[in-house]
This record gives structure tokens, C-alpha cells and sequence, in this order.
């Protein structure tokens, strides 16, 4: 190799002087992939003088060398030398042995690794343009030694002062690779593909490369800004929603990388969340305004996506955008955001993720676009209902808030009537829904501004809607289950104006319902307002039937199986517990030392058994392997089995259960007695009581 060096071919130099020079440097190419394992000086000498020749005669070998042949070389080497670091560090680790011949080698294998990154950045630097090619072999690089590095799910457990030494060493010497094929299209190509198909273990490096580059493109050229935040298939933001979608696993760990919150402080470790959000705010800040179309596109999809924790991100990038942008620009955000929630159907799962937005942006607005915004979307128009359900007024001026309040309850009170008054057809009940979400809007952010007349009106039209419903019609209709939602929530507001008549039929109607297993929406509106009756006496004429049905609620909410609604009936009984005058009322509610023990547990903030960050680690990889086969399966990727599905268990109903059921039974005689003696009744109760005594009396005949 000393004695080919010493030859210099130029531009006087014949055909075959360039053939005999490119068949060397490839005979040395081979003899590479057979010596890699033997001597570390020998390979890097080896490797040194196939770059050096390369570098030297660049001009005349460029269009005869194979450089996919040279780069993927350069790309495997480098990957065996990382993996012989990580096992010697990971040895280290084993066997607790920090000095001697092991840590020598590691030392001069990390040098070996940066001797490839060196190598790699100066070929890269002279034949960029002869890697079109090759693109996906430098992004399969950079992606297998992230996925194989902490803090990957995958990568193997390491001393910190090992990591810190490969980092220092090796990915610092690696990093300037990156700038060098910004400007490269083909690898922005390679890298934002909608088709890369990449397994579990690479998903989060492909995020955190994404987040490398949008770091290093504000310093870029404006040419090289639009070659990446404009893409071929997906831009720059869309790639990144896209990719941290499929951080799954990462998230619910949670990884933790290390960030520098505060200028001049020590890196300090924050969760992935946390880390992609201030990456991305960072770069949403130096992003041009030429590029808002992308940006705002990227946004909007990832907000209506399927994933709610990459919807949340778009939202938090979005308000930062709103907060850092002007004014004007985050008025037109928000007056977009409210055309699109009121251009679509209030049933639509996208809804709710804008009217989140739109309620979070309405806050960054300037009072003077509010105001705008209010005459822009009048409250006492029927139509502009869709749009004001979602917002908060504690965001408005008190001035403004007050005279938007009022409309609201006027405009909500209207649409209320106007189905009270007609024909109860259920296909009119959305916009009554609408209209009761805008009552509940103005209840609960600007209560103590709307006037007597008005709350007296409110829980008027309130007390109405509890006749019309019955458990098995709420129990079959969604659009009845979403009234009834909205009636509890709004009844937890006039709790303490509720009579005893309309208690008994709110508990008759939640005891009977629970009995036929409504969804956990309407078990969670149930706990909600069951929390607010400790703010209550109940009337002495309503106890013999609420009580033990309050109590025999309270007790199934607490032995739900599914563990959002647990957790909300613990917090629920413990708030009741603590403000109710009932006092006799608690330990009905814990009817075994089961939910006695979940309660004391809950109160004294005792965890059950924590899962070692191992074996949580390992079943978070079993759960991506399981979603990603369901996405494919969705995608029609997978062949059904053809396996009938499996049976469900059918339990014997429990002694809670009859009791509910025969309480809500009580409840019902006894709101039937208050209502005679309030006027006379209608012609045709005679004949139904006579039918409900005759099938009481089946009933009682079935037990003996």
C-alpha cells in the first residue's frame, strides 16, 4: 500500500493507469471485509489508504469506483466496530470491572469508530453526488446505532460513563455527516418517505433524527428550508407527527432524554413527550412564514389523527405557534378552527379534538379579536351554538363574558323549549344537545355573572327533561346517553336547588340504567354527580328510596372492572365522604372488605406492587409487537384465522344488583305519589298500575 501511494496519476495519465488504479482500490475493498475481525490498526490502515487513494485522484476515479460498494463497506465496519463497543461495555457492566485490558479495548474500539465517522464524513464530503443510490444505506446507519444507544427500549444496559464516552467519542464525530447531506435531495427523500416500513426498534430513531434535522435547518440555507419543509411525499413536520405516532412504547415507558431546560443549568432528563415538543416549538420559531402552509397542514392532520397523544402535540405546538406568532395570526387560527367546528357534524370524533383547540386558543387571543370573534360568531344565533359549546368564557373580559353568558342561556334556552314544547321526536336531539352543552359552557365558566332569572329558567328547562327519559330508551339511543350526560353534569351546578321529587327521579333513573350496563361515558357522568351529592341534604321525604340506592350505586361504581371509572369513583366517594351530612350513608356504600381496602389504599396513597422498569420494558415491546400486527390486520395485511370468537362469561347477577333493581323499584312508587299529589292523573295510570301489580305478583310467585 506504501508503494502504491507513492504513484500519481493526473490528467496526462492513460485509461488503463485509471483502470489499474480502480482495480486496486477495489481489491483492497475486499481484503477489508476479510481482515475486519483480525487487527484494528490493520483495518483502519487498510480503509485509510482506500479513502486516501480516492480523495487523491477524485477528478479521474469518480465515475469508476463503486461507491455503493465503498459506502456500505464503510456503513457495516462501522456498525461491527459500535457493536463490539456496546459489548464490551455492556461486559463491563456485568462483571463491575472498570480498569484493565477490557477497558483499554473499549477505549480503542470507540477510536476505531471514530476513525469510520471521520472516514465517512470526508468521503461523503467529496462523492455526495455519486450517492443517489445509496441514501438508504447512510439513513439505515444513523437509524441502527440510535436504536442500539440509550435510551432505546432495545439498546443494551450500559454504564453512564461508557454512553458518555461513545458519545463524546464516536456520535460527536459522526454528527457532521448529517449537515453534510441536508442539502443532498436524495436523502431528504429517503428519510421523509411515506413507505419506509421500519420495524419497532427504529421507529424512535428515526424521530430523533428528524428532531437532529429540523435543529440543524434553521443555520441551513433557504433552499435547503423548502428542500425539507416542503418534501416530495411528506413534509418535515408531517414526517415528525408521523413518526412520533409510532413512539408508542417510548411514550408509555416513559424514555427520558437528556435536555437543557434553563440556560447555563446542567442537561437535566425529560420525558420523550416533553423532548419532541420543545425540539419541535424550537424549530416552529425559526421556521420562515413561507412555510406556515406546511406547517399548518402538518397541524391540522396530526389534531384530527386517530393518535390522541400526537394530537395533544399538535395542540401544544399549535398554542405555542398562536403565542409566539402575532396577534392577527392567531385570530385567523382561531376563526378557522371555529369554521371547521361548525361546518361538521357535532357527532364527528374530530370535533372534539378542535373544540379543544378552539377552547385553548380563544385564551391567547387579544381582547380586541375576541370581541371580533363574538361578532363574528353571534352567541343568540342558533346556528353559532356548535361553535360556543366548546369554549370556555373564563377566557373573555368580564364585560364581554357577562353579555355572551346571557346570550348563550337565552339562545340554549330557545332550542331547549322548542323540543320540551313539541313533538320529543329523538332526530331532533342533537341540536338540543348542542344547546345544552352551551348551557353547561355558560354554568360552568361564568357562573357567578349570570343573573337569577336566567339560572332560575336553567333549572326549570332541567327539570323537564328528567320525565321524558326511560333506562332502556337511554340504554339503546347514543344521542339520549349524550342528554343525559349533559343533564347530570348540569344538575351538579343546582344541586342544592334540586326538590325531592326530582332527586328521586334522577337516583330511580341511574339505579335502573346501571342495571343494564351503559357505556363509560354515562358511568362516568354518573360518579361526577354522585360526588356532588355530598353538597346535599337530602329531603327527609326522599331518604327511605335515594339512600340506599345512592349507597348501592356508589358501591358498583367502586367494584367497576374498567379502571378509569375505578379511579374516578374512589375520588368521587372520598369527596362525598368528606362533605356529606349523611354520615350513616359511607359505610353502606363499602359493602366488602374488598372495597373497604381499595378506599383505605386510595386514602393513604398506598401503590400495589410496582413493575421493575425491566419487565415493564419488555411488555411495552410485547404490546407494540401486538398493535402493530392489529394495524396490519386492519390494513388487511394478515390473513383472518378463521377461529370463531370466544364466548363471554355469563356471571350471576349479584345481591347488589337486586337491591339496586328493587330500590329503583321503590323509587318509582315513590315519585308517582308525589306527583298525585300535586294534580290529578291522566286516564290511563289505573290500568297501568294494575299491570305493574300483576307483574309484581308473577315476580313474587317465581320465589317460592
Amino acid at each position: 500500500m506504501e508503494l502504491v501511494d507513492l504513484i500519481s496519476i493526473g490528467s496526462a495519465s492513460t485509461e488503463d493507469d485509471i483502470t489499474y488504479m480502480v482495480s486496486v482500490i477495489h481489491t483492497v475493498l475486499e481484503i477489508c471485509s476479510v481482515i475486519s475481525n483480525m487487527d484494528h490498526a490493520l483495518h483502519a490502515n487498510t480503509w485509510k489508504f482506500i479513502i486516501k487513494q480516492s480523495l487523491k485522484h477524485h477528478s479521474l476515479l469518480q465515475c469508476h469506483l463503486k461507491h455503493s460498494d465503498i459506502l456500505g463497506g464503510l456503513c457495516r465496519d462501522t456498525l461491527l466496530s459500535f457493536d463490539s463497543c456496546l459489548q464490551l461495555a455492556e461486559q463491563m457492566k456485568v462483571s463491575e470491572i472498570q480498569e484493565g485490558t477490557d477497558i483499554r479495548l473499549f477505549q480503542k474500539t470507540v477510536k476505531l469508530c471514530r476513525f469510520f465517522a471521520n472516514s465517512l464524513v470526508h468521503y461523503t464530503k467529496e462523492f455526495l453526488a455519486c450517492f443517489s443510490d445509496s441514501c438508504s444505506q447512510l439513513h439505515q446507519l444513523f437509524l441502527q446505532i440510535y436504536s442500539k444507544f440509550p435510551h432505546s427500549l432495545y439498546a443494551p444496559e450500559i454504564l453512564e460513563v461508557h454512553q458518555d464516552e461513545i458519545s463524546r467519542v464516536f456520535l460527536v464525530a459522526l454528527d457532521p455527516l448529517i449537515n453534510q447531506l441536508l442539502p443532498f435531495s436524495p436523502f431528504m427523500e429517503q428519510v421523509l418517505s411515506e413507505n419506509l416500513g421500519l420495524p419497532p426498534e427504529q421507529q424512535l430513531p428515526q424521530c430523533l433524527l428528524l428532531l437532529t434535522i429540523m435543529d440543524k435547518l434553521s443555520s441551513q440555507s433557504e433552499e435547503v428550508q423548502t428542500l425539507w419543509n416542503t418534501g416530495k411525499s411528506l413534509s418535515l413536520f408531517s414526517a415528525l407527527f408521523f413518526s412520533f405516532q409510532q413512539c408508542c412504547g417510548e411514550l408509555s415507558l416513559p424514555v427520558r432524554l437528556p435536555e437543557v431546560v434553563s440556560t447555563g443549568q446542567p442537561a437535566v432528563p425529560i420525558t420523550l413527550y416533553h423532548y419532541v415538543c420543545v425540539h419541535l416549538c424550537s424549530f416552529i420559531a425559526s421556521t420562515l412564514p413561507s412555510y406556515f402552509p406546511q406547517l399548518e397542514c402538518a397541524l391540522l392532520d396530526a389534531v384530527l389523527g386517530s393518535s390522541m397523544i400526537t394530537s395533544l402535540l399538535a395542540m401544544d405546538s399549535w398554542c405555542f405557534l398562536a403565542r409566539y406568532g402575532t396577534a392577527e395570526l392567531c385570530a385567523h387560527h382561531v376563526n378557522v378552527i371555529a369554521h371547521l367546528v361548525k361546518a361538521w357534524p357535532s357527532d364527528c370524533s374530530q370535533v372534539s379534538a378542535l373544540g379543544v383547540l378552539l377552547k385553548r386558543m380563544l385564551f391567547l387571543m387579544a381582547p380586541e379579536h375576541q370581541a371580533k370573534f363574538a361578532h363574528k360568531f353571534l352567541p343568540e344565533e342558533v346556528e353559532n351554538l356548535a361553535v360556543w359549546q366548546h369554549v370556555s368564557l373564563r377566557a373573555l373580559n368580564p364585560d364581554l363574558r357577562i353579555q355572551v353568558a346571557s346570550q348563550l342561556c337565552t339562545a340554549g334556552l330557545v332550542r331547549c323549549r322548542w323540543w320540551l314544547n313539541g313533538s320529543h321526536a329523538l332526530g331532533e336531539l342533537p341540536p338540543v344537545n348542542t344547546a345544552l352543552s352551551v348551557l353547561l359552557a355558560a354554568c360552568s365558566s361564568a357562573d357567578d355573572t349570570l343573573e337569577a332569572e336566567l339560572k332560575a329558567s336553567v333549572l326549570g328547562v332541567l327539570s323537564q327533561f328528567w320525565s321524558f327519559f326511560q333506562a332502556k330508551q337511554v340504554s339503546d339511543e347514543p344521542c339520549l346517553q349524550k342528554t343525559l350526560c349533559l343533564l347530570l353534569h348540569l344538575s351538579e351546578f343546582f344541586i342544592q336547588e334540586l326538590d325531592a321529587q326530582l332527586i328521586t327521579q334522577v337516583f330511580a333513573l341511574q339505579s335502573f340504567l346501571l342495571q343494564l350496563h351503559p357505556p363509560d361515558h354515562v358511568r362516568l357522568a354518573m360518579v361526577d354527580f354522585l360526588s356532588s351529592m355530598g353538597k346535599v341534604f337530602i329531603p327527609q321525604e326522599a331518604q327511605r328510596q335515594v339512600v340506599p340506592q345512592l349507597s348501592c350505586l356508589f358501591a358498583s361504581l367502586l367494584a367497576d372492572q374498567t379502571w378509569l371509572i375505578h379511579q374516578h369513583a374512589l375520588e368521587a366517594f372520598t369527596h362525598f365522604a368528606e362533605e356529606t351530612r349523611h354520615e350513616d350513608v359511607v359505610p353502606w356504600c363499602l359493602n366488602s372488605e374488598e372495597a373497604k381496602n381499595k378506599v383505605v389504599n386510595f386514602l393513604a396513597k398506598t401503590t400495589q406492587v410496582e413493575e421493575t422498569r425491566e419487565a415493564r420494558t419488555e411488555r411495552l415491546k410485547q404490546e407494540r409487537i401486538t398493535w402493530h400486527a392489529q394495524a396490519l390486520k386492519v390494513d388487511g395485511k394478515l390473513e383472518s384465522t378463521g377461529e370463531p370468537v370466544a364466548k363471554k362469561a355469563c356471571h350471576p347477577p349479584s345481591e347488589e344488583q337486586y337491591k339496586a333493581a328493587v330500590g329503583t323499584m321503590e323509587g318509582a312508587v315513590e315519585a308517582v305519589k308525589l306527583l298525585l299529589q300535586k294534580g290529578s292523573p291522566p286516564a290511563w295510570l289505573a290500568v297501568k298500575l294494575e299491570a305493574l301489580h300483576t307483574a309484581i305478583a308473577t315476580l313474587r310467585d317465581s320465589l317460592r
